[in-house]
Protein backbone atom coordinates (compact mmCIF):
# COMPACT_ATOMS: atom_id res chain seq x y z
CA UNK A 1 0.00 0.00 0.00
CA UNK A 2 1.09 3.39 -0.51
CA UNK A 3 0.44 6.06 2.31
CA UNK A 4 0.53 9.68 2.22
CA UNK A 5 1.33 11.06 5.66
CA UNK A 6 0.34 14.95 6.91
CA UNK A 7 0.21 16.70 10.31
CA UNK A 8 -0.52 19.85 11.50
CA UNK A 9 -3.05 21.21 9.22
CA UNK A 10 -4.53 23.65 11.54
CA UNK A 11 -7.25 24.43 9.41
CA UNK A 12 -5.38 25.59 6.47
CA UNK A 13 -7.02 24.49 2.93
CA UNK A 14 -4.21 26.34 0.65
CA UNK A 15 -1.92 23.51 1.75
CA UNK A 16 -4.23 20.45 2.04
CA UNK A 17 -5.47 21.36 -1.52
CA UNK A 18 -1.41 20.82 -2.44
CA UNK A 19 -1.12 17.82 -0.49
CA UNK A 20 -4.37 15.82 -1.78
CA UNK A 21 -3.04 16.72 -5.16
CA UNK A 22 -0.04 15.36 -4.90
CA UNK A 23 -2.20 11.74 -3.25
CA UNK A 24 -4.09 11.93 -6.35
CA UNK A 25 -1.99 12.32 -8.83
CA UNK A 26 0.38 9.76 -7.11
CA UNK A 27 -2.32 6.97 -6.85
CA UNK A 28 -2.00 6.83 -3.03
CA UNK A 29 -4.43 4.33 -1.01
CA UNK A 30 -4.38 5.71 2.04
CA UNK A 31 -3.71 9.26 4.00
CA UNK A 32 -2.51 8.97 7.54
CA UNK A 33 -3.74 12.25 9.27
CA UNK A 34 -1.29 12.59 12.92
CA UNK A 35 -3.89 15.41 14.24
CA UNK A 36 -4.25 19.29 14.63
CA UNK A 37 -6.81 19.00 11.60
CA UNK A 38 -8.85 22.44 11.52
CA UNK A 39 -8.14 24.45 14.53
CA UNK A 40 -5.25 26.85 14.77
CA UNK A 41 -4.14 26.37 18.43
CA UNK A 42 -3.92 29.25 20.64
CA UNK A 43 0.11 29.51 20.00
CA UNK A 44 -0.21 30.21 16.44
CA UNK A 45 -1.35 33.51 14.33
CA UNK A 46 -4.57 32.47 12.35
CA UNK A 47 -3.19 31.03 8.70
CA UNK A 48 -3.81 32.99 5.77
CA UNK A 49 -6.99 31.92 4.23
CA UNK A 50 -7.94 29.93 7.07
CA UNK A 51 -11.11 28.14 6.40
CA UNK A 52 -11.89 25.25 8.78
CA UNK A 53 -15.19 24.16 6.94
CA UNK A 54 -13.24 24.35 3.55
CA UNK A 55 -10.74 21.84 5.42
CA UNK A 56 -13.36 19.67 5.80
CA UNK A 57 -15.20 19.62 2.44
CA UNK A 58 -11.94 18.56 0.95
CA UNK A 59 -10.96 15.79 3.86
CA UNK A 60 -14.85 14.43 3.67
CA UNK A 61 -14.15 13.58 0.04
CA UNK A 62 -12.02 11.12 1.10
CA UNK A 63 -12.78 10.10 4.30
CA UNK A 64 -13.11 6.28 3.57
CA UNK A 65 -9.15 6.14 2.62
CA UNK A 66 -8.33 8.39 6.25
CA UNK A 67 -6.73 7.17 9.22
CA UNK A 68 -6.36 9.89 11.74
CA UNK A 69 -5.58 10.17 15.26
CA UNK A 70 -6.11 13.26 17.76
CA UNK A 71 -3.90 16.08 18.17
CA UNK A 72 -3.93 18.29 21.30
CA UNK A 73 -5.62 21.09 18.64
CA UNK A 74 -8.44 18.51 18.01
CA UNK A 75 -11.85 19.05 19.84
CA UNK A 76 -15.17 16.95 19.51
CA UNK A 77 -16.47 19.68 18.47
CA UNK A 78 -14.45 18.88 15.33
CA UNK A 79 -15.34 15.14 15.13
CA UNK A 80 -19.01 16.09 14.59
CA UNK A 81 -18.29 17.74 11.30
CA UNK A 82 -16.05 15.03 9.89
CA UNK A 83 -16.92 11.81 8.56
CA UNK A 84 -13.69 9.87 10.15
CA UNK A 85 -12.79 9.11 13.16
CA UNK A 86 -10.49 11.50 14.76
CA UNK A 87 -10.78 10.99 18.46
CA UNK A 88 -8.11 8.17 18.88
CA UNK A 89 -4.70 9.29 20.89
CA UNK A 90 -3.26 6.70 18.30
CA UNK A 91 -3.47 3.94 15.61
CA UNK A 92 -1.45 0.71 14.60
CA UNK A 93 -0.76 0.03 10.98
CA UNK A 94 0.49 -3.41 9.84
CA UNK A 95 1.83 -3.16 6.04
CA UNK A 96 4.44 -5.36 4.47
CA UNK A 97 5.38 -6.96 7.37
CA UNK A 98 6.30 -3.52 9.69
CA UNK A 99 4.11 -2.34 12.61
CA UNK A 100 4.45 1.56 12.44
CA UNK A 101 2.37 3.50 15.61
CA UNK A 102 1.01 6.16 14.41
CA UNK A 103 0.23 9.54 17.05
CA UNK A 104 0.43 13.16 17.52
CA UNK A 105 3.39 13.66 19.06
CA UNK A 106 2.16 15.40 22.45
CA UNK A 107 1.34 12.01 24.38
CA UNK A 108 4.23 9.56 22.38
CA UNK A 109 7.54 10.32 20.95
CA UNK A 110 11.23 9.34 21.04
CA UNK A 111 11.24 10.42 24.68
CA UNK A 112 8.44 8.38 26.15
CA UNK A 113 7.90 5.36 23.70
CA UNK A 114 4.13 3.33 23.66
CA UNK A 115 4.89 -0.15 25.24
CA UNK A 116 5.38 -2.91 22.46
CA UNK A 117 7.83 -3.43 19.15
CA UNK A 118 7.09 -0.83 16.36
CA UNK A 119 9.25 -0.43 13.44
CA UNK A 120 8.57 3.23 13.66
CA UNK A 121 6.76 6.07 15.53
CA UNK A 122 5.12 8.11 13.18
CA UNK A 123 4.34 11.68 15.35
CA UNK A 124 3.99 15.45 14.33
CA UNK A 125 3.26 18.11 17.18
CA UNK A 126 6.40 19.64 16.78
CA UNK A 127 6.40 21.01 13.15
CA UNK A 128 9.91 19.72 12.50
CA UNK A 129 10.03 17.26 9.76
CA UNK A 130 12.78 14.55 10.18
CA UNK A 131 14.15 11.37 10.75
CA UNK A 132 15.50 10.34 14.56
CA UNK A 133 16.09 6.97 16.25
CA UNK A 134 14.93 6.40 19.64
CA UNK A 135 17.18 5.03 22.28
CA UNK A 136 15.72 1.64 21.72
CA UNK A 137 16.57 2.02 17.93
CA UNK A 138 12.72 2.15 16.59
CA UNK A 139 12.50 5.06 13.92
CA UNK A 140 10.90 7.89 14.45
CA UNK A 141 9.39 9.96 11.70
CA UNK A 142 7.84 13.20 11.90
CA UNK A 143 6.51 15.04 8.93
CA UNK A 144 6.58 18.31 10.03
CA UNK A 145 3.71 21.07 8.89
CA UNK A 146 2.49 21.87 5.60
CA UNK A 147 0.69 25.02 7.34
CA UNK A 148 3.28 25.62 10.40
CA UNK A 149 6.67 24.78 9.55
CA UNK A 150 8.96 25.45 12.29
CA UNK A 151 12.66 25.93 12.72
CA UNK A 152 13.70 27.25 9.40
CA UNK A 153 11.96 24.37 7.55
CA UNK A 154 9.94 24.65 4.79
CA UNK A 155 6.34 23.41 4.57
CA UNK A 156 6.33 19.31 4.19
CA UNK A 157 4.40 15.77 4.81
CA UNK A 158 5.38 12.42 4.28
CA UNK A 159 4.67 9.27 2.41
CA UNK A 160 5.34 5.90 2.93
CA UNK A 161 5.92 3.20 0.44
CA UNK A 162 7.23 -0.48 0.54
CA UNK A 163 8.87 0.51 3.99
CA UNK A 164 10.24 3.63 2.84
CA UNK A 165 9.83 7.24 4.16
CA UNK A 166 9.86 10.08 1.85
CA UNK A 167 9.36 13.38 3.10
CA UNK A 168 8.54 15.71 0.60
CA UNK A 169 8.31 19.99 0.41
CA UNK A 170 4.76 21.02 -0.27
CA UNK A 171 5.61 21.12 -3.53
CA UNK A 172 5.95 17.78 -3.58
CA UNK A 173 10.14 17.47 -4.15
CA UNK A 174 11.96 14.79 -1.74
CA UNK A 175 13.82 16.63 0.97
CA UNK A 176 15.17 13.39 2.33
CA UNK A 177 14.17 9.62 2.55
CA UNK A 178 14.99 6.25 5.10
CA UNK A 179 14.08 2.97 4.36
CA UNK A 180 13.78 -0.04 6.95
Amino acid sequence: MRYLIASDLHGAPGPLEEILRFYDAGHYDQLLLLGDILYYGPRNSVPEGMNAPRVVELLNAHAGEIIAVRGNCDAEVDQMLLHFDIMATYAILADGGHRYFLTHGHHYHAGALPHGRYDAIIHGHTHLQGFTQATDGTLVVNPGSPTFPKGGNPPTFATLCDGTFSIHHLSGSIISQWTL
